[in-house]
């Protein structure tokens, strides 16, 4: 996923400003695609510059006043261009795996406080998830866009259980190998 695509699509969603796109970033987008406020506001001008969104027409003067944005057919046509581009999966890059990997051959120190660290971390995040979940499951909303919305957000719930799942078998494995000495 590429950043202009994110904020493509958060635009069709909802025109916003700059500053409500960083919001939204922070509260759902962000779970899965980050980004900080001046990526967010480059890439705005960047999305305007080659016409694929617009700044809102407003009646009072720009000087001091925020900025609305909506996407242009051009951004439309786009956003739906790069939603049916084959792309193969990616690997995930989490230095942790390559961390507990170095572990096999220097020993694995303080490792495990580590692991549970990130396990608490991950712990965390899944019931974020788990209560969006339960929240959004109560508006019994059944639109297309958010039968989709809650597909991004199973898959949020699947990853984050795997993590916590491989981290309590690591962490396990670990204090075996530190029990044996």
């Amino acid at each position: 996923m590429s950043l202009p695509h994110a904020i493509l699509t958060a635009l069709l969603e909802k025109p916003s400003s700059g500053l409500d796109l960083t919001h939204r970033f922070d509260r759902s987008i962000g779970y899965f695609w980050s980004a900080t406020h001046q990526q967010i506001y480059r890439e705005l001008g960047k999305l305007e510059k080659e016409g694929l969104i617009r700044t809102l027409p407003s009646d009072t003067p720009a000087r001091g006043k925020r900025k609305t944005y909506e996407v242009l057919p051009t951004g439309r046509t786009e956003l739906a261009r790069w939603v049916d581009e084959s792309e193969d999966p990616r690997p995930i890059r989490d230095p942790l795996p390559l961390r507990l990997r170095a572990a096999g051959v220097v020993g694995v120190g303080g490792l495990v406080a580590e692991l549970r660290r990130h396990r608490e971390l991950h712990a965390a995040q899944l019931e974020e998830y788990r209560g969006i979940e339960k929240r959004d499951a109560a508006r019994e909303r059944g639109t297309d866009r958010d039968r989709v919305q809650r597909l991004v957000l199973r898959a949020g719930i699947d990853m984050e259980t795997f993590w916590v799942t491989w981290l309590d078998e690591a962490i396990e494995d670990l204090e075996e190998l530190e029990a044996r000495g």
